[in-house]
């Protein structure tokens, strides 16, 4: 079910904007109404840039190197307490 919610939104998200845009006024003369749609049509396209990121797993790697580096810090954490050793330097 993790894998078909951002689907399922980003669909939602679709077929409203295929229902709306051609509704928005865009075009007209008021200058509050233009601000709307292009404002909504931004805020449309944010959430379906969104979901896309979590369906890419863009994050999956980041998340993989921070969990190292945890592990790392609380096996050095571990090593110094019982003084068996300096701490590691990490390169940068």
């Amino acid at each position: 079910m993790k894998e078909m919610k951002p689907i399922i939104y980003m669909g939602l998200t679709l077929g409203m904007m295929f229902y709306a845009v051609p509704r928005l006024n865009i075009l007209g003369e008021s200058k509050l109404a233009t601000l709307f749609g292009v404002g909504w049509i931004f805020f449309a396209l944010v959430i379906i840039a969104a979901h896309l990121h979590e369906l890419l797993g863009v994050e999956e790697e980041a998340k993989k190197q921070i969990a190292k580096v945890r592990r790392m810090r609380r096996w050095q954490f571990e090593k110094t307490v019982q003084g068996k050793g300096k701490m590691l330097q990490f390169k940068k």
